[in-house]
């Protein structure tokens, strides 16, 4: 992967190249094998590259050998040798042996159509100079980020929200994406958290003409209509299996070495065995994270992963100690709170893991494409009370999680979901830190009814719409931004095979009795590993990747808590009621409640707004020239 910048300007005036490099230079960590910067008239690109393909050649910007087509581009085509081999056929003139090329010569050649034979995670810049268009696009999921903003007589984009900053001058809040973000933990498209500042959409491009007028339109989208009769039994056993080792076998093109994120979990496990497989006993190196927690700690089951499938493992423990110190630097790599836990211990994987390795395999998508969650299990079997008018069910939901013991966890969150006014509200509630009518106690006008837009129009049975929702929201704004950023802050790349698009399509394909049966989740991808691991690493409850913030809230992370959500310079509290916050920390270290998810919550912001809106994060800019 890389870091890619632009500047389109409409008024006349000429590209700034140090505008271009200062943009670039902050994302030196995306790009630290070297940079590169075009200009034409009135349109300028840049570019910091990571190597993984065509290590000496392919720099970027890159021109076309057929005329004035330019592209800069972050990201991988894992089938780019068949697709230079069509290209070949045509007497398409190539000069390089990378991916780059093929991307920018399908685009010259057929333009957005292109994209549809293109298996891969990418964001792109591409200028046809005869047209005079700028064309922006992200990839059908939206693995890789791409941000864009209008200024006077200008438009810029780039792969992260930092690097806009220095032609846009001081950031601003955008004042409504905050409850978003309580809402989502993360802010869904187009807004961010930054006022002014869009995020594309996965699936979606953004066309910029000669004149500054911009269109965005989907290039792909995940079926939202049945697509004839589902698949079930051994036959989509046997599709799926295919499908999820194409996949794998196709995220191993590299010409560098290849290692993988393994959490002990079925997802990566599963990905590890099928790396081993394809390789055919060759090294597969594997890397994991603990806590010291025998509650969540999950390293003596990623080393029994290990031991089994015999790979070349590596360890790290994470401490509270980590979180305090990388606290702000991580948020200045997400552009935006740290929204979960578990991003600090990606992070640090990821700084050990590129000692030896320059990409990672992960496991992410496959709980949101085949129903790994517990609400997948329950939700359905709430029909009935759901169907309660709200008026009444939701103060006795209300009343019924306060009565519920820390204990019942799942009960407790399934009354949460419960208090949603509509089955829109209900769906986003299972993930929220804060339900509606919490929100509306933090700040006056939060609180109001919310859709979830076209993703409430999905067809076939509930579980199929809950799926078909998490991986337009859950999973493309929130997972999938934390697998890019935590890794890219190590100079990472971060390659989850499952959600390799044909593998997606097919798992809307696949009968929902495949996929949760009785109170076990994901249960063809169990049959599918059966094949690969022992019985006792497939049957294993699942644990999730989880961090034990509860105990370091009332510990290590006390004071620290304490200080940034209550002291006399908190944005959090001067900004949202003071009076909840202050119960939900005098709960939380009287044991009364476990508040950990909405403390961090509220710290992420907290310590968000002080790196970019207070300047602690000046400290991580790289200085130019």
């Amino acid at each position: 992967m890389c870091g890619i910048v632009g500047i389109r300007r409409f008024d006349g005036r000429p590209i700034d190249e140090a505008m271009l490099r200062a943009m670039a230079a902050r994302l030196h960590h995306r790009g630290p094998d070297g940079d590169g910067f075009r200009i034409w008239k009135d349109i300028g690109f840049g570019h910091t590259r990571l190597s993984i393909i065509d290590l000496a050649g392919s720099p970027q910007p890159m021109t076309s050998a057929s005329g004035p087509f330019h592209i800069t581009f972050n990201g991988e085509i894992f089938n780019y040798q068949e697709l230079r081999a069509g290209l070949e056929r045509q007497g398409v003139p190539l000069r390089t042996h990378g991916d780059t090329e093929v991307l920018l010569e399908m685009l010259r050649l057929q333009g957005l159509r292109g994209l549809d034979q293109l298996n891969g995670q990418f964001a792109f810049g591409y200028f046809d100079e005869r047209a005079g268009t700028l064309l922006l696009a992200r990839d059908r999921l939206g693995i890789l980020p791409l941000y864009y903003a209008q200024g006077p007589g200008f438009v810029v984009f780039a792969s992260e929200v930092k690097a806009l900053l220095p032609a846009l001058g001081a950031p601003r809040l955008d004042d409504e994406a905050v409850e978003d973000y309580l809402t989502y933990r993360s802010v869904p498209p187009e807004r961010t958290l930054f006022a002014g500042v869009k995020k594309l959409a996965a699936g979606h491009a953004l066309h910029v003409s000669a004149n500054g007028q911009l269109r965005e339109e989907a290039w792909w989208a995940l079926p939202a209509k049945l697509q004839g009769e589902m698949l079930t039994g051994t036959a989509a056993i046997a599709a799926v299996t295919t499908q999820l080792e194409r996949a794998v076998a196709g995220r191993l093109v590299a010409d560098v070495p290849v290692g993988a994120y393994l959490s002990g979990g079925l997802d990566s496990s599963l990905t590890v065995a099928l790396m081993k497989k394809l390789r055919q006993g060759g090294e597969v190196q594997t890397f994991a994270a603990g806590f010291a927690d025998p509650r969540f700690d999950e390293l003596p089951y990623a080393k029994q992963v290990s031991d089994a499938v015999g790979t070349t493992h590596h360890e790290i423990n994470v401490t509270s100690k980590d979180f305090q110190e990388l606290w702000e630097t991580l948020s200045w790599h997400r552009d935006g709170p740290i929204s979960e836990p578990a991003d600090v211990a990606i992070f640090r994987i990821a700084q050990y893991a590129r000692r030896s390795v320059k990409v990672l395999l992960s496991g992410e998508g496959s709980d949101e494409i085949f129903g790994g969650y517990p609400k997948y299990v329950y939700e359905p079997k709430l029909a009935g009370l759901a169907a309660i008018p709200a008026f009444l069910r939701v103060p006795a939901c209300r009343l019924g999680e306060r009565l519920l013991p820390g204990s019942k966890y799942r009960a407790r969150q399934a009354a949460r979901a419960l208090t949603g006014r509509s089955a829109a509200e209900r769906l986003q509630t299972w993930f929220a830190p804060f339900t509606w009518y919490e929100r509306r106690a933090l700040r006056k006008g939060y609180g109001a009814l919310r859709s979830l837009g076209q993703y409430e129009r999905c067809e076939g049975d509930h579980l199929r719409r809950m799926l078909y929702v998490d991986c337009h929201t859950w999973l493309a704004d929130n997972l999938l931004e934390r697998g890019d950023r935590m890794s890219m802050a190590a100079s990472i790349e971060n390659r989850p095979p499952f959600l390799d698009h044909e593998l997606v399509e097919l798992a809307f394909r696949i009968d929902s009795s495949m996929k949760v049966k009785g109170q076990s989740g994901k249960w063809i991808v169990k049959e599918i590993a059966r094949q690969y691991l022992p019985a006792n690493i497939v049957d294993r409850k699942k644990v999730g990747f989880r961090v034990p913030l509860d105990e370091w809230f009332r510990g290590g992370l006390k004071d620290y808590a304490h200080d940034l959500l209550l002291g006399k310079d908190s944005f959090v509290s001067s900004y949202l009621e003071r009076a909840p916050i202050e119960a939900m920390l005098s709960d939380h270290m009287r044991g009364r409640r476990n508040e950990e998810l909405r403390l961090w919550t509220l710290l992420g912001l907290e310590v968000w707004h002080r790196t970019f809106f207070r300047g602690a994060g000046d400290r991580f800019v790289p200085q130019v020239g």
